[in-house]
């Protein structure tokens, strides 16, 4: 995505910022049309969610792998972000872990849209879960022990383990009949079981 500046060096940091905010509508838009109809939907279907032409689309993504990386790595960075900033502004630290894990969950309901996708063949594919990982679990982390060091939840539950434990709970989310966030809900509420009495 190369800006190309008319003369100004001031107006390169407003295009790159236009750019970033044009390219987060379209992996928005894609991952809207992955949920609705799969990964194979017809470009020119999430070209139209987005509100740009088909060669936008690809001009910034030439192959369809190259669309669903990104629009994977884009929901793993809003899902990172959200927890430093959902730390900051909720009223409690357990309420701020409740908050990102919802967002983690609508995270690994569209992800399981793109399941197939990814666990083909393809090495565009390859270091996605590594980094899933890398960005998530730290975060997470960092969550968890503001709750527990305000003595809101038990100290002894890992991020990892917690993660974990939540996608195992939403692999049977497209049962009519299995409502994963309620369970999900269940077991952040569970974390207070055991807690100390106060802050650490």
């Amino acid at each position: 995505m190369a800006d190309i500046d008319s003369g100004s060096g001031r107006a390169t940091p407003r295009k790159r910022a236009d750019a970033r905010r044009n390219e987060a509508t379209l992996l928005d838009a894609a991952a809207s049309a992955f949920v609705a109809s799969g990964v194979d939907v017809p470009v020119r279907d999430i070209a139209a969610r987005a509100g740009v032409g088909v060669g936008t689309i690809y001009r910034h993504f030439p192959t369809r792998a190259d669309l669903i990386v990104a629009v994977y790595r884009h929901q793993v960075e809003a899902c990172a972000e959200a927890g430093p900033a959902l730390l900051a502004d909720s009223g409690t630290a357990h309420a701020a872990l409740a908050q990102w894990i919802n967002l983690f969950v609508d995270f690994l309901v569209t992800k399981h849209g793109l399941a197939e996708a990814l666990q083909s063949d393809d090495a565009a594919f390859a270091t996605l879960h590594a980094y899933f990982l890398d960005r998530l679990v730290p975060v997470c982390a960092q969550l968890l022990d503001a709750a527990a060091t305000a003595g809101e939840i038990r100290p002894d539950v890992t991020a990892f383990e917690l993660l974990r434990g939540v996608g195992n709970l939403c692999v049977g989310a497209g049962e009519p009949r299995y409502d994963a966030r309620r369970l999900v809900e269940l077991l952040i509420v569970g974390l207070r079981h055991g807690a100390p009495a106060g802050p650490r």
